[in-house]
């Protein structure tokens, strides 16, 4: 297994897959990483003729926490029919009537995810989200730390839902939408905009 990305939030993919039983071997990245916590080797920019060929060769995981910056490089080895797998913790607790994308899922320590939920490619489900019954979690959206999505929320696409945020049954999360840490959502989000505070309010249009 090799990464593509290796910082912070590689390091908490690199848990998830050894909580798991898989070793990862090496990393990909603009350049080598001086801080190098679990001795990876690195195996050069991912673009690299000779990386893109090891690519084709082994499993991956894009361990890229900013959203758009993950979505450009999902679409970059769609373009050569490669796939990331998933990376989920044995911790995870996911009801058998979820449907989750087999394509580049994050599910973290603790998170729990409930029945007829949808978790979409390139998604992160981060250390103990709730993700409850019939949400839908869009591609490369980014469910934070302890946030709490109740029952039949939608979050689009590229969206992040902040540390410990609460959003309320059946609200609406717009597309590249940012909700503050600690938010409490009480009313549909608009795509791109961003909301903080409890009740929340838009900072952002």
């Amino acid at each position: 297994m090799i990464l593509i990305g290796y910082s912070g939030h590689a390091y908490v993919v690199v848990g998830i897959l050894a909580a798991a039983g898989i070793k990862v071997t090496g990393y990909c990245d603009f350049q080598a990483k001086v801080y190098n916590p679990f001795q990876l080797e690195y195996l050069g920019n991912e673009s690299g003729e000779e990386t893109i060929e090891i690519i084709k060769k082994t499993d991956f995981f894009v361990a890229v926490g900013d959203n758009i910056i993950r979505k450009k490089v999902f679409r970059k080895f769609e373009a050569i029919q490669r796939y990331p797998v998933n990376a989920v913790h044995p911790s995870a607790i996911i009801d058998k009537a979820v449907a989750l994308s087999k394509r580049g899922v994050m599910i973290s320590a603790a998170v729990c995810i409930n029945p007829l939920a949808v978790i979409g490619a390139g998604s992160i489900c981060n250390t103990a989200c709730i993700i409850e019954h019939e949400c839908n979690v869009g591609d490369f959206a980014h469910i934070g730390p302890g946030a709490i999505l109740c029952g039949n929320v939608n979050v689009g696409e590229g969206s992040y839902i902040g540390a410990g945020a609460v959003i309320r049954q059946g609200i609406r999360i717009g597309e590249n939408a940012m909700i503050g840490a600690g938010a409490v959502v009480v009313k549909d989000v608009k795509d791109n905009e961003i909301v903080v505070g409890n009740p929340s309010r838009v900072l952002v249009k």
